[in-house]
């Protein structure tokens, strides 16, 4: 049977993509997690949700050491210091929430992993409304760091990296799910990763945003 490796988080868009692949290839999965000391880390607890409810193999990769030394760059999601920005997710503000070159780790730690087990891709979640800020969602980044690891696993995988919704929306991307089912109350999207969504911070105005666009209830618990 073929392979192939999905990044998920345990939120929207991810969890999207995940349902989105399964409906469309008769695959093994193996979904992977990271760890990189996000203080939204209960996130996790919603990837582990979706590999058994998909029956996907699932593994999370610690990359704690490592979000500590990223921590230095003022990112409020690897500093628990640090005041999470409020309002529009494109606003100048959310840059706050970069984490330093943060998919290209993740990325390249899925593509190897994808060489070892003879997968056929990597697939990440990424959509259009990340393109404001986040410049690794971007398709040139996409585009540019496949090519990369083409040559860099030149000979040894004919695989490729594939982002099927960076050109969706995010309410796109409801719209996709609710067609196949994905249940968003078991997904995690809040950056403060308090006991409900905040309902203020980028993320959660994005969701909000989300659901209002794509005509559908929001079946998310905010705490205002």
């Amino acid at each position: 049977m073929q392979k192939g490796i999905v990044i998920v988080s345990g939120g929207m868009d991810s969890s999207t993509l995940a349902y989105y692949l399964e409906d469309r290839y008769p695959y093994e999965w193996h979904f992977l997690s990271f760890d990189y000391g996000q203080r939204h880390i209960k996130e996790l607890q919603y990837a582990i949700e979706l590999a058994e409810r998909l029956d996907a193999k699932h593994s999370v990769i610690s990359l704690v050491a490592l979000g500590e030394m990223l921590s230095v760059s003022g990112s409020v999601l690897v500093d628990p210091k640090s005041e999470v920005p409020e309002g529009h997710y494109a606003e100048e503000s959310m840059k706050q929430t970069v984490v330093p070159n943060r998919n290209s780790i993740m990325l390249a730690i899925a593509t190897g992993v994808a060489v070892a087990e003879g997968a056929e891709f990597v697939a990440a979640g990424m959509h259009a409304g990340d393109h404001f800020i986040y410049p690794d969602c971007r398709p040139k980044f996409v585009d540019a760091f496949n090519t990369a690891e083409q040559f860099a696993n030149e000979g040894f995988w004919d695989g490729g990296i594939i982002a099927p919704f960076i050109e969706m929306t995010k309410a796109d991307i409801v719209k996709v799910g609710m067609a196949l089912g994905v249940p968003y109350d078991h997904t995690w999207s809040c950056y403060l990763g308090g006991a409900y969504h905040c309902g203020k911070c980028g993320t959660c105005v994005e969701r909000k945003e989300a659901f209002e666009i794509a005509g559908f209830d929001d079946p998310t618990a905010y705490a205002e």
